[in-house]
């Protein structure tokens, strides 16, 4: 059963947690989201808020319900369920029902609007409070380049943590 805990009280490491467990970031209610796997993003404090941030490109499929949607969720799952996040980071929810298909159960996340999954063991729940499009005239590290051949560059959307479940 998950227990809600507070930011200061996460004890994982989120480098790991994120660029090597990685983590679904998901927009929507449970009967109309989308979700895709992700290895970039990071935890913070600013605005006097504690933060996640995260990037989706504008071609993918969760750019738009990120856009209609005033929060996320990022969650994240045991190693035994690392094959579902390969799918739903290889596979448009435009094609088709990939959750189901990564067989993975929709709930209501932690705040109005959001979905969880029962699977996760990690779901940090976001408020939207600021984003911006990254511009490639800004790049100080020309090798940050590699990463956009098709010049789509991503948009970071900042969330405010309003809900943090763990089930460890």
């Amino acid at each position: 059963m998950p227990t809600e805990i507070k930011p200061t009280d996460l004890l994982e490491n989120p480098f790991k947690l994120i660029s090597q467990d990685w983590m679904l970031i998901t927009a929507g209610p449970p009967d109309d989201c989308n979700t895709m796997t992700a290895s970039w993003g990071g935890v913070g404090h600013i605005w006097g808020k504690d933060v996640c941030w995260c990037v989706v490109r504008p071609v993918r499929h969760t750019f738009a319900f990120m856009e209609r949607n005033d929060a996320f969720t990022l969650s994240w799952f045991a190693e035994e369920h690392r094959p579902a996040l390969n799918l739903l980071g290889t596979k448009s929810g435009r094609d088709g029902d990939k959750i189901a298909e990564a067989g993975l159960t929709r709930v209501a996340g932690p705040i109005a609007g959001t979905t969880a999954f029962a699977q996760a063991r990690l779901v940090i729940a976001c408020r939207k409070v600021y984003w911006h499009d990254l511009d490639p005239t800004h790049f100080l590290d020309p090798d940050i380049e590699r990463n956009y051949p098709q010049r789509d560059y991503h948009r970071m959307y900042f969330g405010e943590i309003a809900s943090i479940l763990s089930v460890e």
